[in-house]
């Protein structure tokens, strides 16, 4: 049986020494984040900081920070959930082992929330002032819960059924926000309480929502999956959790309407509604990607009420260039969704959304290409079917650069050896034919590679057939650089990394300047050995590392602006090269600056760890 609330859930952790108290004063203003990402790296246990500076509040990190620990959590329901998962792509299968499934019954009486009268969640109120104000990075524009589970109605059909719960940031206090009264609710394009949002407006009613902090650890990850729309999250939360969801509604707040049901054990709740004419600029905020979200107007949450639980436990994450602990989410909804994909876009076997460069910025698929098995030649066909598809689901449809092979090629390969994937991809790749581009597109709300918030380009590269090449895996001898460019490395077999000067502002013209310099510099010369070269502000940094090489091109690069190639052309509006394939992957004027540490934060933090100290012999 699942854990009723939080409490249950820390205890349980420290018992089995799998977290560890702080009972020295830690300040919430980046001092908090920098000993939680310090404690993630080195794969240590859950943090409980008992002393919350300037908040009567305890807080508690880093619950999800390891594979292991997150299967822990859910140790007695998780086999249930994968047989929900095996009927969903094979209902038969039930038929012919109903043993297998017996389990399956059990979790399927735990998805329909419990309506109760009362509940822990309503027994004491306070101010949003004095709940913790927890920053995570230098510049952040000021506190932010980092673990929310936002619950919205659609007001078109009220009621849990066609509810969303979804892990959306709040902002607490800074920028322009009335202290108490208002916080920022920011959402990325393609999330469900979108379209909540979007039936408030068009009747002209306020969208009411609850901010969810705390609870039973089902409810935090039900908020992170990629469920279909259409499917609960609290549903999904009864099952994940061992035991349904208990709802208690709050009395109504003067002249307001009924109040949206809130989870019973949750720790905390902040009520309030969307107003439909009102937007104010939330951020920056350090975000996923690596970088800082930036200043954007998004809707403001107008305050009721902030209901709190009898000793009340804060949760929360550190967001951050990957790998963090949302990356564990990441691991386990693979480990979950991975099997439907065959049932869900036809034609394709695998996929992987790549964490280290920030997720969306990376798809890779491995599909099947079955057009024409009688043709001499494989090349991509239904592949680009597949990538269609693909590019039409859900948060999948975010995907900048997807990348597809055919399985038939190497039915052994696996999707999450990425440097396989790469090397499998650039022996088969023919730069003339093999990129398709879309352009004037939407990209993540995240990502500022792009032409703006939102607003970007993506590109499909489908390799399939015989192999074309050998990769290169040392320097070549001969390389002409034009002046400026130096510092080559390898960086995977066949890429090349070069260290390119400051990418020029205002240039105004189709291809940079130097970029086109390079680009005709390397026309003469033979580098069939290296099919990929990305234009870098640090190629050590770049190379020193698969994760440093993901991170670097894959989200400062917008491909319809940043993608050029030696001997490119455009042939019926397709464009191609024949020689290799240049990204340009430096950093430009309009990208949001990457995240740093405070050094003065980071020396506090390290003598935490000294002999005597709280982290000793853990950081």
């Amino acid at each position: 049986m699942g854990y009723r609330n939080l409490r249950d859930c820390v205890s349980d952790l420290e018992r089995t020494g799998q977290l560890i108290r702080i009972e020295q004063e830690i300040d919430p203003d980046l001092e908090m984040a920098e000993i939680h990402r310090r404690v993630y790296e080195v794969g240590g246990p859950a943090l409980l900081f008992t002393r919350v500076k300037g908040c009567s509040f305890p807080m508690v990190s880093n619950l999800f920070g390891t594979p292991q620990r997150i299967r822990y959590l859910f140790r007695d329901t998780l086999p249930a959930v994968r047989r929900l998962v095996e009927l969903k792509k094979d209902p038969g299968a039930f038929w012919k082992n109903p043993w297998r499934y017996r389990d399956v019954l059990g979790a399927l009486l735990h998805m329909r929330p419990k309506p109760v009268k009362s509940g822990p969640i309503l027994a004491q109120q306070t101010t949003i002032r004095q709940l913790p104000q927890l920053r995570c990075w230098p510049l952040d524009g000021g506190a932010f819960i980092t673990l929310p589970a936002v619950y919205t109605e659609d007001v078109d059909r009220p009621g849990w059924r066609h509810s969303n719960l979804g892990m959306y940031r709040v902002q607490l206090s800074g920028n322009r926000y009335e202290p108490d009264r208002e916080v920022g609710l920011h959402y990325q394009i393609h999330r469900g309480i979108g379209v909540h949002h979007a039936a408030a407006l068009r009747r002209g009613v306020p969208l009411r929502v609850n901010v969810l902090v705390g609870g039973p650890p089902a409810l935090t990850l039900a908020a992170v999956l990629p469920l279909p729309e259409g499917m609960p999250e609290l549903a999904f939360a009864g099952v994940l959790g061992g035991r349904r969801i208990a709802l208690v509604t709050p009395p109504p707040s003067d002249g307001a309407s009924i109040p949206l049901p809130v989870p019973a054990e949750a720790d905390f709740c902040i009520c309030g509604n969307v107003d439909p004419q009102r937007l104010l600029p939330e951020g920056p905020f350090g975000d996923h990607l690596g970088y800082y979200s930036l200043v954007h107007d998004f809707p403001v949450l107008r305050v009721e009420r902030v209901y709190h639980r009898p000793g009340a436990i804060w949760p929360f994450t550190v967001v951050g260039r990957p790998p963090q602990e949302d990356s564990c989410f990441g691991d386990l909804i693979h480990e979950l969704t991975g099997p439907l994909i065959p049932s869900v876009v036809p034609g394709v076997h695998a996929v992987h959304a790549v964490d280290a460069a920030g997720v969306h910025p990376l798809l890779l698929a491995i599909g099947s290409e079955r057009y024409v098995p009688y043709a001499r030649e494989r090349r991509p066909q239904e592949l680009l079917t597949c990538a269609n598809a693909l590019l039409g689901q859900g948060q999948l449809s975010l995907a900048k650069y997807l990348l597809l092979i055919a399985r038939e090629d190497d039915p052994q390969l696996d999707i999450h050896d990425i440097a396989a994937f790469f090397r499998h991809l650039l022996e088969r790749i023919d730069w003339q034919t093999d990129l398709h581009f879309q352009t004037r597109t939407t990209i993540d709300t995240l990502d500022y590679s792009g032409s703006g918030l939102n607003e970007g380009s993506k590109v499909v590269v489908a390799a399939a057939g015989r192999k074309r090449r050998s990769l290169g895996v040392e320097l070549p001898t001969k390389l002409p650089l034009p002046e400026g460019f130096r510092e080559p490395r390898v960086c995977l077999p066949g890429v090349l990394a070069i260290e390119a000067p400051k990418y020029p502002a205002e240039h105004g013209r189709e291809i940079p300047p130097d970029v086109e310099k390079f680009c005709r510099a390397l026309t003469e010369t033979s580098l069939a050995e290296f099919p990929l070269v990305v234009l870098v502000d640090d190629s050590d940094f770049t190379a020193r590392s698969l994760r440093n090489w993901l991170w670097v091109t894959f989200t400062r690069s917008n491909p319809a602006a940043d993608i050029h190639g030696v001997g490119a052309f455009i042939h019926q509006k397709h464009w191609g090269c024949s020689g290799p394939l240049v990204i340009d992957a430096r950093l430009k004027p309009h990208h949001a600056p990457p995240l740093e540490e405070d050094p003065a934060i980071t020396r506090r933090v390290e003598a935490l760890g000294a002999p005597g100290g709280p982290l000793y012999r853990i950081i």
